[in-house]
């Protein structure tokens, strides 16, 4: 029984233990977070996931399990991954690391995640869920012998929209790393990618040639809205960040030369029903379409009955209702990729390799998703053959992350 241990308790957290839930041979063995630890791990106690315990710092917690988890918002995952080291360095023997997406908010801060897993000597996994969608992995499974006689997919269009984040360090971009394109844009880069890349080849295979974006502040930063930021402890009167996002990358591949392209779109202001993935994929003479709110199942709740409805979220994630025509999709973490995701990383673990996706990966996305910001900066192709443009990206913090949005965000 692998001994699973979570640094975070937030929402992600959370989703995780539902995952975890659809998965053999392992436990929930600790949670490790300065808020929500007892609740995560009393929840995951009742769940049958072990007598899941909470721990008071990182070094105690990677002492008790076999597999560290970096769930903590994207400002704390490079000091927590500093701490992970110091537990292994210091004689800990853990089977592998988890970062859950984003891997870091800048190339800078990838780069250390990545080298620092690389001299532990310890088997990563990048958690990005949605290479792992059943929806997208078996339409690509059907269209296996289909892609072999026709050529793979040329054009693939990827979409990631919501009515806005849940805790106020996501808003903020200081902390996050930007707005929705590095929020949301890196899982939709990289499914994007993913769609492209030809069947059976590795995740990293496609070479990227140019990449450009446009991005905006479009909702969030009118009345009454930037209001209800500020009551939130984010003022986009001051630090704004994009709620919309486009980013264009095209990608070549390294044995035929052919080229593809990847358009990523993302938005907070989806005011409908609730969490959208979309996807569409084009290959010659075939296609396929995922579409997360195209669901089996509803609910209706009237205006009378509205009242006992407690909490929104409980038939969809980021729901923005609770009475009407609602969507229910029974069982999100499945959907969604994660319990795949757990699946695919706990047997490589216990063979001592990476996951499909592993450090090395989440920085490859990270690359992209830092190229999309200065693509919109500096209003222009980004060149991605350049070796001196990648040296650039290398040390790129964007203007967004550092606080100075209103000098490149339309809309402020």
């Amino acid at each position: 029984m692998l001994k699973i241990g979570m640094i975070g308790a937030g929402f992600v957290a959370g989703f995780h233990e539902r995952a975890l839930r659809s998965v053999r041979g392992v436990e929930l063995a600790g949670v490790c977070a300065p808020q929500g630890a007892e609740t995560l791990a009393e929840c995951a106690r009742e769940n049958g996931l072990g007598n899941t315990r909470v721990f008071e710092n990182t070094a105690a917690l990677c002492a008790a399990v076999d597999v560290v988890c970096i769930f903590a918002p994207n400002y704390a995952r490079l000091e927590i991954m500093r701490d992970i080291a110091k537990a292994v360095e210091g004689g800990v023997k853990i089977k592998g690391i988890i970062c859950e997406k984003p891997l870091a908010r800048n190339l800078q801060e990838a780069d250390i995640m990545a080298r620092m897993a690389k001299a532990l000597g310890v088997p990563t996994a990048y958690f990005e869920n949605q290479l792992h969608m059943p929806p997208v992995v078996e339409a690509r499974r059907q269209l296996a012998a289909v892609e072999q006689s026709m050529g793979s997919v040329h054009l693939a269009r990827s979409a990631e929209e919501h009515g806005g984040p849940h805790e106020p360090w996501f808003w903020d971009p200081t902390k996050q790393g930007g707005g929705v394109c590095c929020d949301m844009g890196c899982h939709s880069i990289a499914v994007g990618m993913y769609m492209l890349t030809p069947s059976g080849k590795p995740p990293n295979y496609l070479t990227p040639v140019s990449v450009t974006a446009n991005m905006a502040l479009l909702k969030w930063g009118k009345e009454p809205w930037i209001s209800q930021l500020k009551k939130r402890g984010v003022d986009y009167a001051v630090t704004p960040a994009e709620d919309y996002s486009n980013v264009i990358i095209e990608f070549k591949d390294p044995e035929t030369g052919i080229r593809s392209v990847a358009q990523a779109t993302n938005s907070w202001m989806y005011d409908a029903p609730g969490l959208r993935l979309f996807m569409e994929a084009f290959g010659p003479g075939y296609s396929y379409t995922v579409n997360s709110l195209e669901s089996p199942a509803g609910l209706f709740i009237s205006d009378a009955a509205a009242t006992a409805v407690a909490d929104s979220e409980l038939a969809l994630e980021k729901a923005q209702a609770t009475r009407g025509a609602l969507v229910l999709q029974h069982n999100e973490p499945d959907l969604y990729g994660y319990i795949a995701e757990w699946q695919d990383a706990i047997p490589a673990f216990e063979q001592g390799k990476n996951a499909l996706l592993d450090f090395e990966y989440g920085r490859l996305i990270t690359m992209l998703v830092m190229a999309g910001y200065m693509a919109h900066e500096q209003k222009k192709v980004i060149d991605l053959t350049d070796s001196a443009v990648l040296q650039a990206l290398e040390t790129y913090v964007p203007l967004v992350q550092q606080g100075k949005g209103a000098e490149v965000l339309p809309g402020v």
